[in-house]
């Protein structure tokens, strides 16, 4: 596994405003405020594998993921979390992990998108470690992204 593979902040900036912008019309800024935690939230993940193994995910509060469904698909946002915002919420995923994957190494390959939500669970990627974990605020409500790497150590 390479392991000389360097991953820029910058680049999930730039990423996160081009698909939020694109996809829903939304401006993107950075944020100080940290994650709230997990409980509660709802979780979109895509692993990565290849010459960089790890995950993408987007942790939303589920009023933020519904804000997200309605700009996305053009309708008033759905009143509670249902089917079409959990689709939204992991096609936002594959589109943040596609657009890094080219950022990282060349050949790596994206899983399908996986959606978590409800109280009390946990998401863990086994055997990684955080590289990055990213507040972003929009005028639909804030997000948090979060790359998680199972290479060796820098």
């Amino acid at each position: 596994m390479e392991t000389a593979i360097k991953f820029h902040r910058e680049d999930l900036e730039s990423v996160i405003a081009s698909v939020f912008g694109t996809m829903m019309g939304l401006e993107v800024r950075p944020s100080p405020e940290p994650c709230p935690g997990l409980d509660g939230m709802l979780t979109a993940a895509v692993y990565l594998t290849g010459e960089w193994v790890g995950a993408a995910c987007v942790h939303v509060e589920p009023e933020q993921a519904c804000a997200f469904a309605g700009h996305f698909l053009g309708m008033p946002s759905p009143e509670a979390v249902c089917d079409d915002v959990r689709d939204v919420m992991g096609e936002l995923a594959n589109m943040i992990a596609g657009n890094l994957k080219c950022t990282l190494a060349p050949g790596i390959r994206v899983s399908i998108p996986s959606v978590t939500d409800g109280a009390e669970y946990s998401l863990r990627v086994c055997r990684t470690r955080e590289v990055v974990r990213a507040g972003f605020d929009t005028d639909a409500g804030p997000c948090w992204i979060s790359l998680v790497n199972a290479g060796e150590p820098d």
